[in-house]
This record gives structure tokens, C-alpha cells and sequence, in this order.
């Protein structure tokens, strides 16, 4: 498996990228969770091979990108991300540079990158978003069993340092509800633009507010029974990739 190549975007943000063999104009942005390690080689290899090139940006203010977490919407630097896709891409490893003509632009977002997805499916160069188990209401995310909010936030910063670097009072603004909370934006999404996935038994995110989301915006809703706190690589589940690749195709 090959290494993964960076460039960097609008100044602040890292990203990892890989192109697909053969030449394409489709993109697959990839929005990770948080807390946790932005590294998902294999799933990115795996779009490679689906003929799309894979961008996985770094939050502006978290692991190797500049700038503050959380004092502003994450979803606006995947636009930032976005902006750039039609100029000359340059790997700094190397200094090679990549073209991608009119790019076909797909957002797939997990977790804390599912309302990143969400939120940039209005987005005109946006074809399609896929959010796996995301949060959909930050309010809500107060009441998770395994990770409230009012836990979550010192949690992040005991285990992860200076891998995130935000404020308290945008932490709070945050658990709040006050930015980055898709319910409300609801009127603005266009349901055939997005597809949502969500297991029952998520102990995580909770499964009830992205159930009745789903239903208020009339976007493609695939329920599990099981399957836990739902991560990127459910690219690759076997149970849903096939109508996953079929939505975005």
C-alpha cells in the first residue's frame, strides 16, 4: 500500500491525498470524527480504487493545520478545501503538482465530520454528501451515555494536548448549539443531495435526533440495527458500501 501524499489549502489546512489510477474528475472529501487519529490509509486507498481521488483535510486549529479549532464552523474550511480543487494541487513532499479537471465534488462525513458533510451538501459544487452517525443537534450530544459533552471537552484535551487547540467558550458555544449544528439548517438542505446512516445500538451519538432529521429533511435514511458508533470506514462495510457507491455514482 503506497504512501499518502499533502498538500496544503487556503493557507492553514493539511491534507492528505491520493489520486485514483486512472483519470478522473470525481472527488471524495473525507470530514473525520473527533476525537481521534486522522489517519484512514485503507479507506482511502479503497476510493483511490473506485476511480475518485480522496482528500482528507485536517480541521483549521487541529494536528498539523494552522489556525484556532472551533472558532469558527469546521465545515467552512472543507469549503476552503473546495475552493481550491481546480488549481494546480502541490504535493510537499515533492513539489509534483496534480490537476483535477471540473471537479466532481462528494462530501462523506463521520461522527463530528457528519454535520461538516451535512452542512456542505448545499453547496453547489457539492454533488452528494454522505454522513455516517453524525450529530445533528450538539444540544442533544449533552445527554450521550458514553460521551457527554461536558466530559468530552476535557477529555479531548487530556488525551490529545495540543492536537486540538480551542478555546473554552467555543468549546461551550459548541455544546450549545450556537454554530456547526445542522437542525438548524434543515430548510436549506436539499434531500436528494444527502444520505444519512445510523446503527440503533450508537452509544455515542444518539440515534433518535438523527432519526427524526433524517424524516424532517426527506433525505435517504439506511438504519442498522447494529453496528455501533459508525466510522469513516463504513465505506468499505460490506453491509451498505453497495448503496452507498450507488447514491454517490
Amino acid at each position: 500500500m503506497g504512501h499518502l501524499l499533502r498538500a496544503r489549502f487556503a493557507g492553514d489546512i493539511i491534507a492528505e491525498f491520493l489520486p485514483p489510477k486512472k483519470p478522473s474528475n470525481k472527488v471524495v472529501i473525507l470530514c473525520y470524527g473527533m476525537p481521534g487519529m486522522p489517519s484512514i490509509k485503507r479507506t482511502m486507498h479503497y476510493i483511490a480504487k473506485q476511480g475518485y481521488w480522496a482528500f482528507l483535510p485536517r480541521y483549521r486549529g487541529s494536528w498539523e493545520s494552522g489556525g484556532t479549532f472551533l472558532d469558527h464552523s469546521p465545515h467552512e474550511d472543507i469549503l476552503d478545501v473546495i475552493s481550491e480543487l481546480d488549481k494546480p494541487i502541490k504535493s510537499i513532499w515533492d513539489g509534483a503538482e496534480y490537476k483535477i479537471e471540473d471537479p466532481e465534488v462528494y462530501v462523506v462525513g463521520a461522527s463530528f465530520g457528519g454535520p461538516a458533510a451535512i452542512l456542505c451538501s448545499p453547496d453547489k459544487r457539492v454533488k452528494k454528501a454522505v454522513a455516517t452517525a453524525p450529530v445533528v443537534d450538539w444540544k442533544k450530544e449533552k445527554e450521550s451515555p458514553a460521551e457527554p459533552m461536558e466530559w468530552l471537552g476535557g477529555a479531548v484535551r487530556d488525551a490529545f494536548g495540543e492536537a486540538y487547540r480551542f478555546s473554552d467558550a467555543d468549546w461551550e458555544r459548541l455544546s450549545n448549539g450556537e454554530f456547526y449544528n445542522p437542525v438548524d439548517h434543515m430548510d436549506e438542505i436539499d434531500p436528494e443531495k444527502l444520505m444519512i446512516i445510523h446503527a440503533e445500538d450508537d452509544d455515542v451519538v444518539l440515534y433518535e435526533p438523527v432519526a427524526q432529521f433524517a424524516e424532517d429533511v426527506g433525505c435517504r435514511f439506511i438504519s442498522l440495527k447494529r453496528g455501533g458508533h459508525l466510522g469513516s470506514k463504513t465505506l468499505m462495510n460490506w453491509r451498505v458500501r453497495r448503496k452507498i457507491w450507488k447514491f454517490l455514482k
